[in-house]
């Protein structure tokens, strides 16, 4: 038993790619941003544009060029969009930020607890989620993650040469990825960290003409590129409108600056008991005495502040974070092992897990959930229904000793999750038409071959227009009077539309009437 410790311990981060391999070889690309990002780069490939990209001919400068160029490599690369290619670049830079934390607090930890706070951090719902997505949100917390370690590093006088010019390296890569946020959270917590040392003389050390003449000689290269690509409507669109416009008076996701109050609770989830409670122990009890938890606490309390003063907010914008919650956490959870309050924070997710599988019957027969649909689906529920009485019997049981049972309960947790979520992949493919377009975008290509129609049209879908990835051509959006319109003319071609639509709108049910339908997903597609 001992061995196969060793064996797991040695190779576990295999076992963390292997959990979520099959994920990746299943799933659909879905239709809210995975597709956009798509079709975006589609465009960009045939247009030759390399800084500046069109969304169907408009302007899109919400993101850097960095993960739309990592789109279109895969493209070039292979010929068409792999979800495999594409989501190792949300899932790889998950795995080096778990990996960075643990080296940064190897001195401070035991290996047990190093485990435990990878899954920690892995398993928390906002993290796993932004591993298993395409976007570059992740990407920009690798490098966000990189260039403070980094900086700490450089203080410890523990730096190698060359870090010295990777440190603004890091940060413009994290600009690079996804915005203004890739400076926002080194500056603050290198700073602030400064500051509460009482050594702000070492910020010009730090923030000096190499950092700042790195930076601005790169962004000079971007920006420059941008402009000669793009004029400067796009230049004011990336310059102004997607960054100062969206930190003062957002026009998009504007939240109150409480939203990360209430979003902390479920994006650190089944986590976030045990971090709340083991942070306000420790601040309370003045347990603050290394650099290491300084820098921790500044990195995750001072972003969850600062971006509470931003007006756009959504969950994943605190993403930075999450690796120093669950890293100052991870340091100072030896001190609560025996803490009632940490104890009952850890029973809480132990006690909802192991009612998984219940719930889901439950579910199940008051036809809320399609538990019956896959043998998957109720194995996945059965797994972590396991995990959850483990951990239970292990917080209880005092058989490795109580100083062991929070940590050995939170490893049950974090694999058995893990276990969980592996087990769900294999339900995917039966479930893809419900998350993105490729199954109803086949079965329509189908129906307009069949009638020799060459139109694809949708009825209140948003961003089905990013469909022209799978369908070479973007679909249509029409009204009910335009579907009328075509109905009574000559021109052919297949109509995409949410089943819940026709249950919803009797006019539209009634001009439809009578015609084919074939169901896909939540869809139907509809011959006109």
């Amino acid at each position: 038993m001992e061995q196969l410790g060793r064996w797991i311990y040695k190779y576990r981060y295999l076992l963390y790619i292997l959990a979520l391999v099959p994920m990746f070889l299943t799933r659909d690309f879905t239709r809210n941003n995975e597709l956009r990002y798509l079709s975006i780069a589609d465009e960009a490939i045939r247009n030759g544009n390399i800084f500046t990209f069109t969304n169907h001919g408009v302007h899109y400068a919400d993101k850097p060029p960095l993960y739309l160029w990592i789109v279109m490599a895969g493209k070039l690369l292979f010929g068409t969009h792999s979800m495999f290619f594409l989501a190792l670049f949300s899932y790889i830079p998950a795995l080096v930020i778990m990996r960075i934390m643990s080296r940064w607090s190897r001195a401070a930890t035991t290996p047990k607890e190093m485990v435990a706070g990878e899954l920690m951090l892995l398993t928390s719902v906002f993290f796993i989620g932004s591993a298993v997505v395409l976007r570059m949100d992740m990407l920009m917390s690798m490098f966000i993650t990189l260039s403070l370690y980094t900086f700490y590093k450089m203080y410890k006088g523990e730096e190698r040469r060359r870090d010295k010019w990777m440190f603004p390296i890091y940060i413009f890569l994290a600009i690079f990825s996804k915005g203004p946020v890739g400076i926002m959270v080194p500056l603050m917590t290198t700073i602030v960290f400064l500051l509460i040392k009482k050594e702000w003389r070492l910020i010009g050390k730090y923030w000096g003409l190499r950092t700042l003449g790195v930076l601005i000689a790169l962004c000079a290269v971007w920006f420059g590129s941008a402009w000669v690509e793009g004029g400067n409507e796009y230049m004011n669109n990336l310059l102004f409108n997607q960054t100062i416009n969206r930190a003062v008076d957002s026009f998009h996701h504007k939240e109150p600056i409480w939203y990360y109050l209430v979003a902390i609770w479920y994006s650190l989830a089944p986590w976030v008991f045990l971090i709340v409670a083991v942070i306000a122990s420790g601040l309370a009890k003045r347990l603050v005495k290394t650099d290491l938890e300084r820098i921790f606490l500044v990195a995750s309390l001072g972003t969850f502040v600062m971006m509470s003063l931003v007006s756009s907010k959504i969950q994943i914008y605190m993403l930075p974070s999450f690796p120093f919650f669950v890293g100052i956490t991870v340091l100072w959870l030896g001190k609560f092992s025996k803490n009632i309050v940490a104890r009952v924070a850890m029973y809480i997710p132990a006690v909802i897990l192991s009612l998984a599988l219940p719930g889901a019957i439950a579910a199940g027969y008051l036809e809320l959930f399609p538990l019956f649909e896959s043998a998957w689906i109720i194995a996945a529920a059965a797994v972590l229904s396991i995990t959850g009485a483990t951990a239970i019997w292990l917080l209880t049981t005092r058989r490795w000793g109580r100083e062991n049972s929070l940590k050995n309960s939170i490893i049950t947790i974090g694999a058995g999750i893990l276990a969980g979520i592996f087990t769900i992949s294999f339900y995917l493919p039966q479930y893809n038409p419900h998350i993105g377009m490729a199954g109803v975008s086949t079965v329509a290509k189908e129906m307009a071959n069949e009638s020799s129609a060459n139109n694809f049209f949708v009825y209140d879908i948003p961003r089905a227009e990013n469909a022209d990835v799978y369908l070479g051509t973007p679909p249509k959006s029409l009204s009910i009077e335009e579907i009328k319109d075509i109905l009574e003319g000559e021109e052919r071609g297949v109509l995409i539309v949410k089943q819940s639509s026709l249950d919803e709108i009797p006019e539209l049910e009634t001009t439809l009437e009578g015609r084919e339908k074939r169901a896909s997903g939540y869809f139907f597609c509809i011959p006109l």
